[in-house]
């Protein structure tokens, strides 16, 4: 199959190895063989919305009025991880993508699970800011686990 026949999905771009996440490194999954089926467009919408590479990690914390998005030392990044989940639908938009694969857990990426906001490797139950966005845009947004364990 050439690149033309082939679904474009976006893929985080940590698990394509890109060393984009908080913690400077790539994301370590054996996802680059499962993936060669697709086009890829890599997102990373921390990075894309200034955010340095290394930097403290970050939690999601759902409640009634939303996700807000932390540090370990209680700065509210918010703002910064929804304008991230913006560029990162136009993107989406602009490549008519449809299906988006990102990192599990994540405060940007996780879908349908995330650390809880405590930093103790805790997860709840939720979606990240970007995985939310996509989702409520029309995006088929799944974590990397669940594309290793079930595909697309």
């Amino acid at each position: 199959m050439n690149d033309a026949e082939k679904e474009t999905i976006a893929v985080s771009a940590c698990l394509l190895g890109v060393s984009c996440r908080y913690d400077g490194e790539p994301a370590k999954n054996g996802l680059t063989d499962a993936l060669s089926e697709y086009k890829v467009v890599p997102i990373c919408p921390e990075v894309w919305a200034g955010l340095p590479t290394p930097r403290l990690s970050c939690e999601a914390i759902t409640g009634e009025d939303g996700i807000r998005v932390v540090d370990r030392n209680g700065k509210d990044y918010t703002d910064v991880f929804a304008r991230g989940a913006e560029i990162a639908l136009k993107v989406c938009q602009k490549h008519k993508i449809g299906k988006a694969v990102l990192k599990a857990h994540s405060p940007s990426c996780g879908a349908g699970m995330v650390y809880d906001g405590t930093f103790t490797g805790k997860k709840v139950p939720g979606d990240g800011v970007t995985s939310r966005c996509l989702a409520d845009n029309g995006v088929e947004v799944i974590s990397d686990e669940e594309f290793l364990e079930n595909g697309l």
